[in-house]
């Protein structure tokens, strides 16, 4: 008898899957309704978390150097960010809502600043973490202050950026289902148009699945960015071999050295 009810309930779970994804497939478009559907939902999805997390990014970069150069500027301008989190994300798109109408800037400007409050940190903490010496050498090169910044300072901090990005990324992809409350949200319209008020599980689902998809799919493109711009964090696959390399003070090739043998216990001598 119990494994009669495993099965039926592995076979009603099976079911339901086939009818969410039945549903899903039936409305992900029209043809005829370019704005009907599920893919004009994921479009404004992408369109409006994209859009906040590049400015968001574009405003913490100059700003997270500023404060990263003077380090008197930092206390305040991140307590100042830090109070704009504390704003509740429902409250703040209907403050803004009378000034930019039921526009996309109503979700992105929100989401902006929830943005810079997550990246702005990152960058200040990954340009404080370049080595003095990697500074100093790149003065005694003859770099100016602009060209060391892009060159040297800037690839440095690059991981810690990037792993700020990713938070940021997968916060804003989420949040952006809030702003269907005033008429935005991309997905958010389908988890609670489409889902809540109706009292249909399908199109939850759908929704809920395509947020989470789409957050996975921003981060592991942040990992690729990350893997590009950095090549000397790069394994090389080929410790422990002997390396054949070049002489530093006359640049012709030197012999493979051989590691050096381990010392022997007293036992094994």
């Amino acid at each position: 008898m119990i494994a009669a009810q495993g099965g039926d309930w592995v076979l009603g779970a099976w079911e339901w899957v086939v009818r969410v994804t039945e549903w899903g497939t039936a409305n992900w478009s029209y043809p005829g309704e370019p704005d009907r559907g599920i893919r004009p939902l994921a479009l404004e999805h992408m369109r409006l978390s994209y859009l906040s997390i590049l400015i968001g990014l574009v405003i913490a970069l100059p700003l997270g150097l500023a404060c990263a150069r003077w380090r008197p500027l930092y206390p305040p301008v991140l307590t100042g960010v830090n109070v704009l989190y504390s704003i509740p994300s429902i409250a703040l798109f209907f403050l803004i809502l009378p000034y930019t109408g039921f526009s996309d800037w109503t979700a992105i400007v929100p989401l902006s600043l929830y943005t810079l409050v997550i990246l702005l940190p990152n960058v200040v903490d990954g340009l404080r973490q370049v080595p003095d010496h990697v500074r100093q050498a790149a003065v005694a090169m003859g770099f100016g202050p602009l060209r060391r910044l892009v060159s040297v300072e800037t690839p440095v901090a690059v991981p810690v950026i990037i792993a700020g990005l990713r938070v940021a990324s997968v916060a804003t992809i989420s949040m952006v289902s809030v702003a269907s409350l005033v008429g935005l949200g991309g997905l958010g319209q389908l988890i609670l148009s489409e889902g809540f008020r109706r009292q249909f599980d399908a199109p939850i689902v759908v929704g809920i699945v395509l947020v989470v998809l789409l957050a996975f799919v921003t981060d592991a493109l942040l990992v690729l960015a990350q893997y590009l711009l950095t090549p000397w964090t790069r394994g090389d696959g080929r410790r422990g071999r002997p390396r054949r390399g070049r002489s530093v003070a006359t640049g012709t090739p030197t012999a493979a050295v051989p590691p050096a043998p381990e010392p022997k216990t007293a036992g094994e001598r």
